[in-house]
């Protein structure tokens, strides 16, 4: 069976992305031999619908399963129309995950654990608690509570090193993309 993982790397000893629709890649593992291929995620720069077009590409690659840190309702809604299972609050690595989902240690998700938009960005700034929020601490970063009424525990921190990975990663990723999307405007240009 072919799980998606999300994924930090593109290898199976990569952290657990606990992005799903922003994640850098997706790692999809067959589960009978462990044999993976690795996709870098085009939806990690979209303003809106990141999730969707992310859930489409892992049911379009024959994943069965997902499994990430966090999902958002756009996503969960997406993955179980298209019969994907959804499994979140994993970290640790990739391979790690995939041995607790074969080992049965994980249980599928059908609601989102994160509101739409989760991982755009640092959080901060996004109502500190009041506001968006309404004075229940949700304003900073939104995945500190079960959003929807989940049963799924909130996520581990990651670890400085780990989140610093992961930030460089992206950030090497980002670079990527504005250079190919640079090289397609100076090919524009000069037609």
């Amino acid at each position: 069976m072919k799980i998606a993982v999300s994924s930090s790397g593109n290898d199976l000893d990569s952290q657990v992305d606990p992005r799903f629709g922003r994640c850098a890649y997706f790692v999809i593992v067959e589960t009978d031999d462990m044999g993976f291929e690795a996709f870098e995620n085009g939806s990690i720069a979209l303003g809106g619908g990141a999730g969707i077009q992310a859930a489409q590409f892992v049911a379009s690659k024959g994943a069965k399963a997902v499994i990430t840190g966090n999902v958002g309702p756009n996503a969960v809604q997406t993955l179980s129309a298209a019969g994907v299972e959804t499994f979140v609050g994993q970290s640790g690595t990739v391979r790690e995950s995939i041995v607790r989902y074969t080992k049965g240690e994980i249980n599928s998700t059908s609601t989102p654990n994160v509101a739409d938009h989760y991982g755009m960005g640092s959080g901060a700034g996004m109502g500190r608690g009041i506001g968006m929020g309404r004075g229940r601490g949700m304003g900073r970063g939104m995945g500190s509570s079960t959003w929807g009424g989940s049963s799924q525990p909130a996520p581990p921190a990651l670890s400085k090193e780990d989140e610093l990975k992961g930030l460089k990663d992206q950030a090497n990723e980002m670079r990527k993309q504005i250079e190919g999307i640079e090289a397609s405007i100076n090919a524009l240009e000069k037609k």
